[in-house]
């Protein structure tokens, strides 16, 4: 960040500045603690007035404290001493809105000059609050390059404590897990019954599952468990319990994903409904205001433009099921065409195919770098408009390599937790891996039952 000042002397009337901010949910967690209050308006999980709606609205003197921005880095900038703010509250402004803040120079003498200030909102250019402030403004100029500052992580994962709050008044979801014959996966599961929100349907060798359920110290009375010989018999069992209409989702045990796969890709036995299977991440990424989904990462290799016709549709519908508004940012090298990057040129044709009603419910943009389909900033700087870039919430990667990757960089640096599901069956399936924390594990069972219960 680039900083430079304006002096006493060179400041005229008519002069004027402004900066565009996102407010995030994060910011208000932030204020909150910075400032004491704590008051659950301003926060993202309480609904006050029981409409349905949390009421994350910001602060109003959160907003009032973006003036100071533009005063302290651009006008007048670096140097500059408030003497006196006056303000006029006119709307709310909620997280997820994007403001515009804008200071104009009134008049000035000795020392002090007298501005004009404003908050509105972009989207309707409504006003938020209007006043004047009053500041002492440098009288040495002053220039600095590269200005940086500590970044802050707001480490709580509220996107998936809201699906388990939704996930937690519907009724149990019947779950056929297969070979959860260890302490991980079988914990997962009891622990996802407990939460009220799966009925497990245990299926494997009995005798380690009982020696598995005696080493967590737990109790598997009244759990039904279906013995069979061999992995891919135990997950074969689950789909003809699909088929039966016994199961409404499948769960991953201790077996390999190829294992639990192949019975299901059966077209005369398995869980095919004529759209390919495909994995999606669930990502609760602290410092973003919503659910991202990165898909594919886990199933489909160096997938075709078709196949990739299928990740999308297949995102968009798990988006939807949640709540959410998909806009899908197709990924790639770079963010416009280039022929010798196949990555660009399907993720064109993608972008295309919604266009013309080939895939539906979401909008869809591609080619676009990671950069510019999850910062505005970014977005504007390569002069991208339109409602994805910069706004993603659903990121599709160009193969498996490049999904593992973002998927694993967001969970092990951006410290986000992952909910994993294979959609294109005829049941959601629940795909954890040995390495997913005890939020990840329910998260993905609340997905599930959502999707389950709800979404189809």
């Amino acid at each position: 960040m680039r900083l430079v000042n304006r002096t006493f002397d060179e400041l005229q009337p008519g002069d004027t500045a402004e900066l565009r901010r996102l407010i995030t949910a994060d910011d208000l967690y932030v204020f909150a603690v910075a400032s004491g209050n704590y008051n659950p308006m301003h926060l993202t999980d309480t609904d006050l007035d029981a409409d349905g709606q949390t009421e994350r609205v910001a602060p109003g003197m959160f907003v009032a404290s973006l003036i100071s921005a533009v005063l302290g880095t651009q006008l007048p900038g670096p140097g500059t001493v408030y003497r006196r703010q006056i303000l006029d509250f006119h709307d709310r402004a909620l997280a997820g809105q994007e403001v515009v803040i804008r200071a104009t120079v009134l008049s000035k003498s000795d020392g002090l000059v007298r501005l004009a200030t404003e908050v509105r909102r972009l989207s309707d250019d409504a006003p938020l609050l209007t006043g004047e402030a009053e500041v002492l403004a440098p009288t040495q100029k002053f220039q600095v390059e590269d200005v940086e500052i500590p970044g802050l992580i707001v480490q709580s994962h509220r996107h998936f404590e809201a699906l388990l709050d939704r996930a937690r008044p519907l009724p149990p979801i019947a779950t056929a897990v297969v070979c959860p014959d260890d302490a991980n996966s079988l914990g997962g599961a009891l622990m996802a019954m407990r939460e009220s929100i799966i009925t497990p349907i245990l299926i494997g060798d009995a005798t380690a599952i009982r020696a598995a359920a005696t080493g967590l110290g737990a109790d598997l009375t009244g759990i039904e468990i279906i013995d069979a010989s061999g992995d891919q018999a135990a997950a074969a069992r689950a789909c003809a319990l699909v088929h039966e209409g016994r199961a409404q989702a499948v769960m991953k045990g201790h077996l390999h994903t190829d294992d639990l796969l192949r019975p299901m890709v059966d077209r005369a036995t398995g869980l095919r409904i004529g759209r390919r299977f495909t994995h999606v991440f669930v990502m609760d990424v602290p410092g973003q205001p919503e659910p991202i989904l990165v898909t594919d990462a886990a199933i489909n290799i160096a997938p075709d433009l078709l196949t990739k016709q299928d990740i999308v549709q297949n995102a968009i519908d798990l988006a939807r099921a949640l709540g959410m508004d998909p806009r899908v940012g197709v990924l790639s090298a770079v963010e416009t065409v280039n022929p010798a990057i196949q990555s660009s040129i399907d993720a064109a044709l993608l972008s295309k195919m919604a266009d013309r009603g080939q895939i539906t419910g979401g909008q869809v943009e591609g080619p676009l770098a990671m950069d510019n389909a999850i910062d505005l900033a970014a977005a504007r700087t390569k002069g991208l408009k339109g409602e994805v870039a910069g706004r993603a919430n659903i990121l599709v990667v160009p193969g498996i390599d490049a999904g593992n990757m973002l998927a694993k960089q967001l969970a092990f640096i951006s410290h986000a937790e992952g909910a994993g599901l294979v959609l294109g069956a005829k049941v959601p399936v629940i795909l954890n891996s040995r390495s997913d924390s005890a939020v990840s594990r329910l998260a993905s069972c609340a997905v599930a039952a959502i999707l389950g219960l709800t979404g189809r």
